[in-house]
């Protein structure tokens, strides 16, 4: 499931340039992606080259109840290193984090956090993301 929001304004993220790599920290293990931006966007869902779109592209689960379309605050997660090369927080983003539980000044919503690529990045994906049903871990 995947798409647009109608409602909002789109952000308009840069692809990235260079070759980067995104670190997702988790519970049961670390798992290190080398982006190819060739090869972005996925086109799984959210934004194009968005966190939750590497991360499901490469097997990394992040629940994402709205399917990427900024209605939901599910696929919240922090980004420990590398913020400052990621795509500005809209508004619309904002408001759905002043939903989700343990907002930190690192808080970004996956499927809206796009990485251009000038550094490597950490995204911490916190125990109650995960829909332990659904992946069964």
């Amino acid at each position: 499931m995947g798409g647009t929001n109608p409602y909002i304004r789109q952000p308009n993220a840069p692809k990235p340039k260079k070759a980067y790599k995104v670190t997702f920290k988790g519970d049961v293990k670390d798992v290190v992606i080398e982006v190819d931006p060739a090869k972005v966007p996925y086109g799984e869902t959210g934004l194009p080259g968005s966190l939750l779109d590497i991360a499901l592209h490469n097997g990394v689960e992040i629940d994402h109840a709205c399917g990427g379309v900024v209605a939901c605050s599910t696929c919240h997660v922090y980004v420990t290193q590398g913020a400052q090369t990621c795509s500005f927080s809209e508004d619309s983003e904002q408001d759905m984090l002043d939903l989700a539980p343990d907002v930190r000044p690192s808080s970004r919503l996956s499927c809206q956090c796009v990485p251009n690529g000038d550094s490597d990045v950490t995204v911490e994906i916190p125990s109650w993301n995960r829909n332990l049903v659904r992946e069964g871990k």
